[in-house]
């Protein structure tokens, strides 16, 4: 497959992974330090939770403002676990975190999805109020504002965690651990988008009533979309439980829902990558700038303000346009779409 060609197919989520990949041996040569590793390692995490978001919002056209609520889910399912049940193997955590974050998901997209536009992102945001509410006033299981401690766990079976110090296990082991759920992951998500399913749900983006005609279900698959978007949002609060050592109810306040959505408007929505670059650099800039001065909600809002009127696309998607270079989200054509989401021509025929 050409250079090219891999663009086109899978943005630049290649050369992001081998650049994540060489970060551990630019640390030990002196070129980048722990501190950046680190932030990598979040950069990875909300990138994650910006493309679990973006099933929504890019290839659904639905704006969520509640995907903190699994976020905070998959994040708590780890600290509860390990607090309560003593459970140091993350394999089985992550699987938990999993399986709550669909459970909830579940239950509130079948309140969420009977919603469209506006409506849609009020009911969502009520619904993370919820959970914000629930994690902070049950303190005698939360943990309330102090939260839960999450120390850094056994992976594959390795108790690498009793041989290490927390900074090293970060830097090194937990690095390519997360590393690899983080490709594992991105990949999943290309496979259900450029699945007869992904193209079916931008056909619910585009119009929704012509796809209702050529025979797809719209709430049913903006259903089902929404659980997956909220599976691996909770996945990713997973990661950063033992990445962050320490969660609390600010994780699934509505504000946290913002910078999800701030970082995949950043990178830009309606491109398969733009969520994961966005993700890297609003973590960098918000560190940075938070370093420099106390009004650093300030600079955000100022790239925001920028953002908005020169890259009105979102970084990728603006340097995408000037390449040339429109990947993934193709516009609705009846026939085309019958045909990528396997819906038979005779359904198609007895609607017509």
């Amino acid at each position: 497959m050409k250079p090219l060609e891999i663009l086109r197919h899978f943005g630049a989520f290649p050369i992001l992974a081998a650049a994540l990949a060489l970060a551990p041996a630019l640390m030990r040569i002196g070129v980048l330090t722990e501190f950046h590793i680190n932030l990598l390692m979040y950069g990875m995490v909300f990138g994650l939770a910006g493309l679990a978001f973006n099933i929504l919002l890019g290839y659904g056209g639905l704006l969520s403002f509640g995907h903190a609520a699994y976020f905070a889910v998959g994040a708590y399912t780890v600290a509860m676990l390990y607090r309560y049940m003593k459970i140091e193997n993350l394999e089985i955590l992550l699987a938990a975190a999993i399986l709550t974050s669909m459970i909830v998901s579940t239950f509130f997209g079948l309140v969420a999805t009977r919603f469209t536009k506006i409506f849609f992102a009020i009911i969502s945001l009520a619904l993370t109020q919820i959970v914000w509410a629930t994690t902070l006033k049950m303190y005698w299981l939360t943990g309330g504002s102090d939260g839960i401690r999450v120390p850094h766990l056994a992976l594959l079976g390795q108790e690498f965690h009793k041989t290490m110090n927390r900074p090293e296990y970060l830097a090194s082991v937990f690095y390519y651990y997360a590393l690899g759920v983080f490709v594992a992951a991105v990949l999943v998500i290309w496979l259900i988008i450029h699945s007869p399913f992904g193209r079916a749900l931008q056909a619910t983006r585009d119009n929704e009533i012509r796809a209702e005609f050529i025979g797809i279900p719209v709430r049913r698959y903006r259903w089902i979309a929404f659980i997956i978007s909220g599976t691996f949002t909770g996945l990713a609060g997973a990661l950063f439980a033992v990445l962050n050592g320490h969660v609390t109810p600010e994780i699934s306040d509505w504000i946290f829902s913002g910078n999800i959505v701030f970082l995949t408007l950043l990178g830009g929505f309606r491109t398969f990558d733009g969520p994961l670059i966005g993700a890297t650099l609003f973590i960098f800039i918000r560190q940075y700038a938070m370093g420099y001065t106390i009004y650093w909600e300030l600079v955000l809002g100022a790239i925001l303000i920028a953002m908005v009127l020169i890259f009105s696309r979102g970084i990728m998607g603006t340097l995408y346009q000037y390449i040339g270079l429109t990947p993934g989200m193709p516009s609705l054509k009846t026939s085309v779409v019958a045909t990528k989401a396997n819906i038979p021509a005779r359904a198609l025929k007895e609607r017509s």
